[in-house]
């Protein structure tokens, strides 16, 4: 792409996102961290649920990946469903300059929830599932939508920067904070 600095495209990229129909949240007014509401594609199990996704753009975006996250809990073979990170070929070996936010947001993410890969899993539990039983995992995903996954729960915080969810039951929201009720820019967030 034909943009003069890294900063310079971070900022076109982030822009980008935000004239889309994703809510952006910067974090500390910050274009290089944010969080972004994502929702599970049509015709899936995951299709109703919002979640939060956290994203931090290195100094060298977009030469080097952003990291993502997701902050609320998803039940998916290649997604912790504890710390929320994404096992995504794209995003940790395969990452382009071509590629940009909507991209992740539009492409990767519900590709990757269409299409888990079993074979490379970061939950083992939802991985032997998909492949032993896959009514089962898709009424476990289901189940996680609905205690997970709906509109106030992609609105809450980790506590900060590295934190992580809590460990606790699965109905746990330890490491959370409500987000304040102000009205302002579409929110947005994703980690690397």
């Amino acid at each position: 792409m034909a943009s003069s600095s890294p900063n310079k495209r971070r900022e076109m990229d982030l822009y980008k996102l935000m004239m889309t129909d994703y809510k952006v949240e910067l974090i500390d007014d910050n274009v290089s961290t944010f969080d972004v509401e994502f929702k599970g594609p049509a015709d899936s199990p995951y299709e109703g649920g919002v979640w939060r996704v956290h994203v931090e753009l290195p100094e060298a975006y977009p030469y080097k990946s952003p990291s993502i996250g997701f902050v609320n809990k998803i039940f998916h073979p290649n997604i912790d469903e504890g710390a929320g990170s994404v096992c995504l070929d794209v995003i940790n070996q395969t990452w382009s300059p071509m590629f940009d936010l909507v991209n992740i947001f539009e492409v990767f993410l519900p590709q990757l929830l269409l299409y888990p890969n079993a074979a490379d899993p970061l939950n083992g539990e939802a991985a032997a599932l998909h492949m032993r039983d896959p009514a089962a995992y898709i009424k476990r995903v289901r189940e996680h939508v609905l205690r997970h996954a709906q509109p106030s729960d992609a609105t809450k915080h980790w506590d900060g920067p590295g934190s992580k969810q809590g460990s606790g039951d699965e109905g746990s929201s330890d490491g959370f904070l409500s987000s304040s009720d102000d009205e302002g820019p579409p929110e947005e967030r994703m980690e690397l």
